[in-house]
């Protein structure tokens, strides 16, 4: 059993750079597309904030804006001018406009019209796949990805792909419609797919064969002791030396990967989303603040290209997230201003009130959840389990 003082110690040192770095950057960019959108909208912005409760450092800019840095470092806000008119309203839109001068009204967000709300609305987590794209595509272009071929070296005894017939020698060349250039491509296509029939096109010596295979699912652990499920079709690659390559790549194709990356993501994402709501998987896989700073310590022990990688899958995370249908999120408001600009009014101040508060109970569900899951996760990982 590992002695939990001294990983506290190590853990206190390792993790706390990594982990600020990929939450600001995040955070940054998310809030930065609020505030740039509602700049070219007209609208005026009191303060731009990376994380909440007291400010530790900040200035102003020369149109007034506050830039500031606070003491929770777990999320981040643009405040636009008019917000206090609408908690003095008590939530009210049109009696908080009522209550502002022409000039505020005009440079007020809740004084745009509809498109443009929608516009400031979509930017933030917008700016959150733009990062990513930017991300992967530096990286694909300047670091290149570690390429092997993807042959089959071994079979696992029972498993789905010796049953559905294919044999060593085999190399995988398309999988449910999927090129496959590398072993490690193999891994994307089946790993959520479990139970689903995929077909498989192998070359076999010069012929091209199909097969139909269906991924197995296995329980397994990450590195940090969160348990997942995965499909795996049980082949097997022993890699020997001069047959791991890294491939660079130009900046169209560098860029098309970094769209399908983020595709892959999303659509991974939606994917287990729709299968807790079917009740076919639970929501251990969720993490908290404590998971990512335990991600952002080990990816920050591998490179710097590790932990910008996984900066953009957190900003992907983020910006996906914020773009659910919840009120209080980003994408909650989208909803609120689709039905605005549908009825051409406004949902009452009782609707939306009553709205944000079934949100506000999502997300703390949604929290209370993630941090459950970074405790166990964590006392799993001190007692050395």
């Amino acid at each position: 059993m590992s002695d939990p003082l001294s990983w506290f110690d190590g853990f206190s040192l390792a993790w706390v750079l990594p982990f600020l770095f990929v939450i600001v950057v995040v955070v940054f960019f998310h809030e930065l597309g609020h505030f740039l959108v509602a700049r070219w909208c007209g609208v005026a912005v009191q303060s731009f904030s990376i994380g909440f409760g007291p400010e530790i450092v900040g200035f102003h800019d020369r149109k007034g804006t506050r830039w500031r840095i606070s003491a929770i470092p777990l999320g981040g806000y643009v405040k636009f001018v008019g917000d206090e008119n609408v908690a003095s309203a008590g939530g009210d839109r049109e009696a908080a406009l009522a209550e502002m001068d022409e000039a505020t009204r005009h440079r007020s967000f809740i004084g745009q019209p509809v498109r443009r709300r929608a516009a400031i609305a979509a930017a933030g987590p917008i700016a959150n796949f733009i990062l990513a794209l930017v991300i992967f595509t530096l990286l694909f272009m300047l670091a290149g990805r570690m390429v092997s071929p993807p042959v089959v070296d071994d079979l696992v005894p029972d498993g789905a792909a010796i049953e559905a017939g294919l044999e060593i020698g085999d190399r995988i060349i398309s999988i449910d419609g999927h090129a496959i250039e590398s072993f490690s491509d193999i891994g994307r296509y089946v790993g959520f797919a479990a139970g689903r029939a995929l077909p498989v096109v192998v070359d076999r010596g010069g012929e091209r064969l199909t097969f139909t295979v269906t991924p197995q699912l296995f329980e397994d652990q990450d590195r940090l002791g969160n348990p997942y499920s995965i499909g795996r079709i049980g082949i097997i690659q022993e890699n020997e030396e001069g047959e791991l390559v890294v491939q660079r790549y130009g900046l169209t194709q560098a860029l098309g990967m970094g769209l399908d990356q983020i595709w892959f993501t999303i659509s991974s994402t939606v994917g287990y989303v729709g299968r807790v709501i079917a009740g076919r998987e639970s929501l251990d896989q969720l993490g908290g603040p404590i998971t990512v700073a335990r991600a952002a310590e080990q990816a920050a022990a591998v490179s710097f290209t590790t932990l910008l990688s996984l900066a953009a899958f957190i900003s992907i995370s983020i910006g996906f997230v914020n773009l659910l249908p919840i009120p209080l999120l980003d994408g909650g408001h989208l909803l609120f201003y689709g039905i605005e600009a549908i009825r051409r009014r406004p949902l009452s101040f009782r609707v939306q009130e009553y709205a944000l508060r079934v949100g506000m109970v999502l997300v703390l569900a949604l929290l209370v959840v993630a941090v459950r899951n970074d405790i166990v996760s964590l006392g799993r990982y001190l007692s050395g389990s």
